[in-house]
């Protein structure tokens, strides 16, 4: 036998609730942290293909990425760690690790050779890296303790005309801190008010030409953001000096410190009466061995049209405009307008308009945007939300003058995943989509896309049928439109498709079908307060129509695409904890968590009205960890338990009746899987071992007829066959850790099972595997495989076997 080989079909990943979690590369590739992994996604593949990899090594949250190079970047995580990662050919290494905080690091710079990290134990560090051939030497450069208050933003840039550094510090005291550094430590020079709330980002707009002034944004949770200019101050004596007098010019200053004076005496209860724009000149010094120059810093421009805090602001590769995003769910690109110009203002103000606004208006979604980023060299914007999904828009037309107020942008697709551990997957039928439930309380169906190449069909969530007010736990299909699905709640909810839904398949080429499909519901919608999808059956046909030749985007996906629930199926007395469905689909069984014999029942119940079919099937005495009927005709039920034990049940007409039992595991089983000839059955433990199970040709019990031993808990397992006369089949296990294992046994010798591979954390997951499931496919060498996990991934692999 030799060795199969895997590749990456999909990978469903959120990004992590951090503003500075994801970064672009200038070859567009961005880097985002999901849970503990970080996720790597091209966004100009040309058949729009997701994330293709991801990578371990973080043993935290991953709270900040920072591109260096196009194949060099810096990642940080809520335990006060940083990796360098470099790109060898196509492998992603780590070339130095740093312990850098005891504490979570909320930000992350690099400049120069300078690398800055901000930890929420109050300081900032400066690191020196030094790159080597294979690795790279990180060392402490120096250490500013902040005084009790946290960073939440660093910007660092050249000052002009100049060698010297000006890093900007703004975090919870609401002020931004100007520091500079020329020969010796950076020390600290300015502190710049105005913001009445925490500095969320901070951005420099590197000079294009040396006359412009350095500008600096501040954006806070205030909603508003601030433009700062950095100029040398010598210049700008001499500007003044050779302006013409202008006979207002003298008062112009003191009008406006009496209007301010003004603004102020009407008191705390007058509406804008606390914003004071101040106009004052910070003056910076800065001493290096050339001598001695001079920078004022002035406010510049004040931008006001975000409704709730600024998440994140970059300038533009241009630098032409500013991208900011903000927690009301819109993102804007502000440009200066150039037609506002009088005798008085200098040359270098100018009056900010948004120029774009995007995302949801009213800001109705929950969180709204938690950062944003140019890709493309600017003709792309995209944002990240609150739940982790991406959102994207592409420039198409852009005026000859090269501004950015007669463009066109129009929203194309992105990515998007469980933002919390996915507990449950299943395919439907005949193997055409994917249904997956996780922590996030929502239930995400996913499916191939046929593309350009025909090999190679692109994966992609289609529709998010559920978004729910408790954690899934499971879901079963019950035929190719129905699907039922249990959360931590007493009952099990059954959907039905919608047309949305058919048509979009239809279109797509995720499964083939005649042009109708009976009369359904367009769509569904949850009314307030309430928890039910709730039919709608007259759906807008602008949507439609828009909407035929594509997937549905994240903001769709988010609020249109839910199936209606067409039935509840009561009976379990605690919150439900598994759910399957038999293999004709005519049977559904379902079961809680439980403490004692009386509730760790499995309730089965017929899918034709939701009757119970039998008496519930007793015996466990604590919760049961899954139900599986055994292939081709459901003869028995298979269920184990937290109480170590796996019972079997035999059809009889009026129900399932108890024939085994045995309790040779030493700790929980957390999985079992039937053979897909059903002569066969597997258990899945924490006591590390894995056991095949099959039934003595003399007698009726059921016997251990292998064991196989693990470093790690198994936590779940899979059959897989080649085919109906084939002479080999698999078994995947999936570890605690994240890996898989694939063994192979020939039908003749169903005792022997040999290892032929390891799929390791680089291609599998960093966390507890919760289900494993192969996909119905005709090739009987190229299967493909689904997992998910406690990380927040969901994946499917392409396993190629060679059969001799």
């Amino acid at each position: 036998m030799s060795k199969p080989s895997v590749s990456t079909a999909y990978i469903s990943a959120s990004t992590n609730r951090f503003n500075h979690a994801a970064d672009a590369s200038t070859s567009s590739v961005i880097a985002c942290g999901s849970g503990k992994l970080i996720a790597l996604w091209n966004t100009q593949d040309p058949d729009g293909r997701g994330i293709f990899q991801t990578l371990p090594g973080h043993d935290g949250l991953v709270t900040c990425v920072r591109f260096v190079a196009s194949d060099a970047f810096a990642s940080a995580d809520d335990r006060g760690t940083v990796r360098y990662w470099r790109l060898f050919g196509t492998e992603w290494r780590t070339t130095a690790i740093v312990k850098a905080h005891q504490k979570a690091i909320s930000v992350l710079r690099e400049f120069d050779k300078f690398l800055l990290t901000g930890s929420s134990d109050s300081s900032i560090k400066i690191w020196e890296v030094q790159r080597g051939d294979v690795d790279d030497e990180v060392k402490e450069f120096q250490t500013i303790s902040l005084q009790g208050w946290y960073p939440l933003s660093i910007a660092i840039a050249f000052l002009p005309s100049s060698e010297a550094i000006i890093l900007a510090i703004g975090g919870t005291d609401r002020k931004v801190h100007v520091w500079t550094h020329s020969d010796g430590p950076f020390i600290r020079s300015v502190a710049l008010s105005g913001h009445e709330d925490w500095i969320r980002a901070l951005a420099f707009r590197v000079l294009s030409t040396p006359n412009d002034p350095l500008v600096l944004a501040s954006g806070s949770q205030d909603g508003t953001i601030r433009l700062w200019n950095v100029e040398s101050f010598t210049k700008m004596q001499a500007q003044s000096q050779t302006r013409t007098k202008h006979p207002g010019d003298d008062l112009s200053d003191d009008l406006l410190d009496a209007f301010e004076a003004s603004l102020g005496d009407l008191g705390a209860d007058a509406e804008e009466g606390g914003r004071q724009i101040s106009l004052k000149r910070h003056i910076l010094t800065v001493k290096s061995s050339s001598g001695t120059q001079q920078y004022s810093i002035t406010f510049d421009a004040l931008l006001i049209g975000h409704e709730a805090g600024i998440t994140s602001l970059s300038w533009s590769p241009s630098n032409a405009s500013l991208l900011s995003t903000s927690t009301d769910s819109s993102l804007i690109i502000w440009a200066p307008s150039s037609i506002v110009s009088t005798a008085y203002s200098s040359s270098t103000s100018s009056i900010w308009i948004n120029v774009q606004r995007f995302g949801d208006v009213g800001g109705q979604r929950l969180g709204g945007f938690t950062g944003g980023l140019w890709s493309n060299g600017g003709a792309e914007a995209m944002a990240w939300g609150w739940s982790g999904g991406w959102r994207r828009w592409r420039r198409i037309t852009s005026d000859n003058h090269g501004g950015t107020a007669g463009e066109e942008w129009e929203e194309v697709g992105a990515i998007s995943g469980h933002s919390g551990a996915v507990k449950g997957l299943d395919w439907s039928p005949k193997g055409d989509y994917l249904v997956s439930v996780g922590l996030d309380q929502t239930t995400r169906i996913h499916g191939a896309i046929t593309s350009s190449a025909p090999e190679q069909s692109i994966w992609h969530e289609l529709s998010r049928p559920q978004v729910h007010g408790y954690d899934l736990m499971g879901a079963a299909w019950l035929g190719p439109w129905t699907f039922a699905s249990v959360a931590d709640e007493k009952v099990a909810r059954v959907f039905e498709a919608p047309r949305n839904f058919v048509e979009e398949v239809r279109v797509l080429g995720v499964k083939d079908l005649a042009q109708s499909e009976g009369d359904r519901p367009a769509t569904a919608s949850v009314p307030p307060l309430g928890l039910s999808n709730k039919a709608v059956s007259d759906a807008p046909s602008e949507l439609d129509s828009s909407r035929s030749r594509r997937r549905p985007f994240e903001g769709e996906l988010a609020s249109i695409t839910l199936w209606p629930e067409i039935e509840k199926v009561f009976g379990h007395g605690y919150e439900s904890i598994t759910i399957s469905a038999s293999n004709s689909l005519d049977l559904l069984a379902t079961a809680c968590r439980a403490t004692s014999p009386q509730h760790a029942v499995i309730r089965v119940y017929t899918t034709a009205g939701y009757h119970p079919f039998g008496v519930p099937l007793e015996g466990h005495s604590l919760t049961v960890t899954r139900i599986v009927f055994s292939p081709p005709n459901d003869r028995y039920v298979l269920t184990v338990s937290r109480d170590r034990t796996w019972r079997l049940f035999e059809k009889k007409e009026n129900g399932y009746m108890p024939i085994a039992a045995d309790k040779s595991h030493g700790r929980i089983i957390w999985d079992c899987a039937w053979s897909c000839e059903g002569d066969l059955f597997a258990t899945a433990s924490r006591d590390k071992t894995v056991k095949i199970w099959k039934q003595h040709s003399d007698s009726a019990r059921w016997g251990a007829i292998m064991t196989m031993k693990f470093e790690e808990a198994a936590t779940a397992v899979a059959f897989c066959s080649a085919g109906a006369d084939a002479q080999e089949r698999w078994l995947a296990v999936g570890l605690e850790t994240g890996e898989i294992k694939i063994y192979s046994s020939l039908m003749s010798t169903p005792d022997q099972w040999t290892p032929v591979l390891t799929i390791d954390s680089n291609l599998a997951h960093v966390d507890q595997i919760n289900r494993l499931a192969w996909r119905a496919t005709d090739d009987p060498r190229r299967k493909q495989l689904a997992s998910c996990s406690e990380d927040g991934t969901l994946k499917v692999l392409i396993v190629q076997f060679e059969i001799d």
